[in-house]
This record gives structure tokens, sequence and C-alpha cells, in this order.
């Protein structure tokens, strides 16, 4: 694999906590010890979103970490990011790498390893796979898939599986012993009272359990 994904990607969000901009987020996530800041934000216009993504990678780039962009594919090649995440619903995997190129990271989810098989197929890579347990950082309409459906996927693919929802310090040790590569989270640093508290003890616990 020609493009590595780090184990520790922070999601912003600023709709599940107000207290916290996309900025004050990355900063502090990045300060924590997060390897990648993923900037989603479907409420906020080209414009507005164009602009927050450039302060967010100029943050990224003094600490050395990727930025990768949520959905927004032609933001991620006007903004100069590392890379984008696309959904199961947004542009395809092989299309977004026609437009940002070889170098780009191109991640996309999956909720099946039949899901994650045709994500490898395409070219991602990495597999963001999930919920693993219950969220409340997206309404969801399913029941989360739980470290044994985690475990199916990791064992079945040899893409990089991120494993996303619900996922906090208690549980993550379930969740890389099932083989998952690394976590995306949302809550667990957006809307915890001391971010980059929280990032750190993602990171010692995520750093500890590899050696």
């Amino acid at each position: 694999m020609s493009r590595s994904i780090g184990r520790l990607i922070v999601i912003t969000d600023v709709h599940i906590q107000s207290r916290f901009t996309h900025l004050e987020l990355a900063e502090l996530a990045c300060a924590g010890g997060a390897d990648v800041i993923q900037l989603r934000d479907k409420r906020l216009p080209d414009a507005g979103f164009i602009h927050v993504a450039t302060r967010v990678r100029d943050i990224c780039d003094r600490y050395q970490k990727l930025l990768i962009i949520n959905d927004r594919v032609h933001v991620t090649r006007e903004v100069g990011a590392d890379g984008v995440h696309v959904g199961r619903t947004d542009m395809a995997v092989e299309e977004a790498r026609a437009l940002l190129g070889d170098g780009a990271i191109i991640g996309t989810s999956a909720g099946s390893l039949a899901e994650a098989k045709q994500a490898e197929e395409a070219g991602a890579d990495y597999v963001g796979f999930g919920h693993i347990f219950a969220t409340s950082s997206k309404a969801k309409t399913t029941p989360p898939v739980g470290v044994d459906a985690l475990a199916t996927v990791c064992d079945g693919v040899d893409t990089p599986v991120i494993a996303i929802g619900g996922i906090n310090e208690g549980n993550l040790p379930e969740v890389m012993r099932a083989g998952a590569w690394g976590i995306a989270v949302i809550a667990a640093v957006c809307a915890s009272r001391d971010p980059r508290a929280a990032t750190a003890g993602l990171r010692a616990a995520i750093d500890q359990l590899l050696q």
C-alpha cells in the first residue's frame, strides 16, 4: 500500500456540541496526539467549508498530521488535503482516485464484509467499519455490528480497517484485539470536557496495546 492512514482519527463535530469550533477541535486533537483530523460538516456551504478546511489544513501541517476531508472531493483537491473519506452513497472510490491521483489517501465506509471487500477491490486505502457500539454522534437505523463482526471484516481483507462508532478508552482494547488497524472517534473527543486530554488518553491506550 503506497498511502498509509494513522491509528487515531478524530472527526471534528460542531453539532453534537457547541463549545468548540472545528478549528479548536483540530488544534486540541492534534496537540493530544491524533494522527488524522477528519473534517466533516454537512451543513456548511462550500464557501464556508473551504474556508474552515484551509485553516484546519494549516493546523494539521503545523503538527505534521494528516487532514482527511469528508465527502467533498473537490474541496480535498482545492485545499490540498491529504485525502478524502467517501461514504457508501457518495462518490465511488475509483472516481475519487481518478480526480485526486495516486498520492491521495482515499477511505470509504463499509457495513459488511462484502462491502469491505468491494472497497478493497476498488483500491481504498482504508475501510471504515461500524458502528461497533451504540453511538449518539449520528442517527442510526441499524443496531451496532459489534466486535465479532469487526473481527470477521479484519480477517477478511488486507486493507486497514478503521473501527468507528461508540469507541472510547474503556472498549478500545477489545476493538484493537479484534484486529482493527485503528479507530475513528467523534463523541469520545468532541463531546468530552477536555478534547486534548481525551485524545491523549486514546493515544496512550493505543500505543500501549501496540507494544
